[in-house]
């Protein structure tokens, strides 16, 4: 099979998200070829749900909060090869997914993550958020993290790994990556950046 034809899902949790989900999951919708959209809402009380239902019918809501749950929920309701967790607020530029197809050609990568930076921030904040671009891409040889706005893995390695832990207050996002870089590389790219809200 070629890489091409490896299926994508994405994977996005919610709850409350009317005012951004639309946006980007017509991004989404837009790409060639097609990805799957998996949605796990955690009973929103908003047009959340019913907004998502016009871009995909795997549209999911369970009673439990925590985003760990909801990622793990969505990742085994997925079919893609590749997993990508998205937030509802991140911004793609429109060539995110052949950046992801040329990264996991390499058969020894199990993960990535890449640059995070804000849509409209402040100078302090956009000077923060490259700093920490920076640790991530440092560190990702020896300790990996990734932030959970943006983070991509193989299938079959986070069903290995048990997925995220469901236990974790926080960093549940740079836990996974931990346990996912025993079974093989986990990456940074460095020529793909997408923008979360600063809400």
């Amino acid at each position: 099979m070629r890489l091409k034809q490896t299926r994508i899902s994405a994977v996005i949790p919610t709850f409350m998200e009317e005012q951004y989900i639309a946006t980007l999951l017509s991004k989404i919708a837009e790409i060639e070829p097609p990805i799957e959209i998996v949605v796990v809402d955690s009973v929103s009380q908003d047009k959340t749900v019913e907004i998502a239902k016009h871009f995909t019918r795997k549209v999911y809501q369970i009673r439990e909060r925590g985003i760990a749950r909801a990622r793990n929920y969505g990742a085994n309701h997925a079919s893609g090869s590749l997993l990508v967790f998205l937030d509802a607020d991140i911004k793609l530029p429109t060539n995110f997914a052949e950046k992801l197809y040329e990264t996991f050609k390499d058969v020894k990568v199990v993960g990535a993550t890449c640059h995070i930076m804000p849509e409209h921030g402040t100078l302090v904040e956009k000077a923060f958020f490259k700093f920490y671009n920076i640790l991530i891409q440092v560190t990702a040889k020896f300790k990996p993290h990734a932030r959970g706005e943006f983070f991509t893995v193989r299938k079959r390695e986070f069903m290995q790994v048990g997925g995220f832990d469901e236990s974790l207050p926080c960093l549940e996002d740079h836990d996974l990556a931990h346990r996912l870089s025993r079974l093989g590389k986990f990456v940074f790219i460095s020529d793909l950046t997408v923008y979360e809200s600063m809400r």
